[in-house]
């Protein structure tokens, strides 16, 4: 447990008090390593600080000394911040192997449905008609595959006449595209143009979300 340090009393009188260095429980990082290890979803700083009673900068710091630990010994992964918590992953580089083990199944989305996707990513929430009007097209087919993926879901209803749904992403499209929240989605000024208009597949993509960089060009 973190204890409280007494610093000697200066010249004036006044006491000095802080928080010891969380190396005052030198198993800190190894308790957290094995927390993130065992949790099934990204676990939450909040429920790490409440089982280790450690303050969140304590948290970062152990983390970040796992990752550089994990470097220079050359280990195939790290600890990252996903959809707002913590997970461990593999890296980049050994994806083939992994695929080869997993025999998942990848998730396979079109031009359109990518499109969609980027506009419910950068505009949430957003109505069906609205992305419609940007589109051009009716998207209630791509909107339910979307939704029956779980990379999108209805956050609510709009308050206008009709009352006409929202959509919004995921905890699941966060995690699915290596990000910790929608604010790490690359700036619209920064999304090529050369994308293809075939159909994608995304299995494991880039953390910046290459997806999303069909993005509403044709409505700029």
């Amino acid at each position: 447990m973190v204890i409280l340090k007494f610093a000697n009393i200066d010249k004036r009188g006044k006491q000095n008090l802080k928080k010891a260095h969380y190396m005052d429980n030198p198993k800190l990082k190894t308790i957290i390593e094995a927390l993130v290890f065992c949790s099934s979803a990204p676990l939450n700083p909040e429920r790490i600080k409440e089982i280790t009673k450690a303050s969140g900068k304590e948290i970062s710091q152990a983390i970040e000394e796992l990752n550089q630990d994990y470097e220079r010994t050359e280990r195939s992964f790290r600890i990252r911040k996903i959809a707002g918590g913590y997970q461990f992953y593999s890296l980049s580089e050994f994806s083939s192997y992994l695929k080869e083990l997993l025999k998942t199944k990848p998730i396979v989305l079109s031009s359109p449905a990518l499109e969609t996707l980027a506009m419910i990513a950068y505009r949430q929430p957003i109505t069906r008609l609205e992305i419609e009007n940007i589109r051009g097209v009716d998207s209630t087919g791509v909107i339910r595959n979307l939704l029956g993926k779980n990379l999108i879901k209805i956050t609510g209803k709009k308050d206008v006449i009709g009352k006409p749904l929202l959509y919004g992403t995921t905890p699941f499209f966060l995690k699915h595209f290596g990000l910790n929240s929608v604010s790490e989605l690359p700036k619209i000024e920064e999304l090529s143009d050369n994308f293809t208009k075939t159909e994608n597949v995304v299995e494991n993509p880039d953390p910046k979300v290459e997806a999303c960089a069909n993005e509403i060009n044709r409505e700029e």
